[in-house]
């Protein structure tokens, strides 16, 4: 199943697995997700429930995807072919899957992730995940449209930010600055290089917030 696919795809170039696979946890009926976010227009939403008090106890989470989309998605499987038709779709499943996935693996790791931390990880897994399955699809051509598509032709809707377009801002300018510099180590990847990039990809997955942040400054 798609969203399945996508888990693995990620946790393939991240080198992370967990135990749970992300339809346990998918909803499609927004009248079932919390009052506060119900009437949200967005296509996809995380909603986290953490612990009343601080013992310690399992972190709650359910997954919102709209399921037109899913139902477009069907219909034209990214996973065969990403094109201008389906890519907004598919970036819009993966940022809930990318979420998911990297809330539970660091959640098992009892480690905190901040908001900022989660927005900055998904883009740049959509700059990662489109890359590789392109390269897959199409072997014979280098993907450059992509840094364009995700961070000169996209804005941040104020409805759906709700107040967090700062928030949103920065993670997007982080991840562009991370996702640039990969693009130029990919450009030049043969062999084994595209292995050295998936090994410094795999290290600053496992990073803190400040320590992502710290080294995008200092090497982008």
């Amino acid at each position: 199943m798609l969203l399945t696919r996508l888990q693995d795809l990620i946790g393939g170039i991240y080198d992370v697995s967990i135990t749970h696979d992300v339809y346990d946890f998918l909803v499609t009926d927004r009248g079932r997700l919390p009052a506060a976010v119900r009437s949200s227009e967005s296509d996809e939403e995380l909603i986290v429930a953490e612990p009343a008090d601080e013992s310690g106890g399992a972190v709650g989470m359910s997954l919102y995807l709209d399921p037109a989309l899913l139902e477009r998605l069907a219909l034209a499987d990214p996973m065969v072919r990403l094109h201008d038709g389906n890519v907004a779709d598919y970036w819009t499943a993966l940022e809930g899957v990318s979420h998911f996935l990297y809330l539970a693996w660091n959640a098992g790791h009892d480690k905190p992730v901040s908001l900022l931390e989660l927005e900055m990880q998904a883009e740049i897994d959509k700059y990662v995940a489109s890359y590789w399955l392109m390269r897959r699809q199409f072997p014979d051509r280098f993907p450059g449209e992509l840094l364009r598509l995700l961070f000169e032709k996209t804005r941040i809707d104020p409805r759906l930010a709700r107040g967090r377009e700062a928030m949103y801002r920065a993670a997007s300018r982080y991840a562009e600055k991370f996702c640039r510099r990969l693009e130029q180590s990919l450009r030049g990847a043969r062999g084994d290089s595209e292995g050295e990039v998936l090994a410094e990809l795999r290290r600053f997955y496992r990073l803190t917030n400040a320590r992502k942040v710290a080294h995008i400054e200092r090497t982008a």
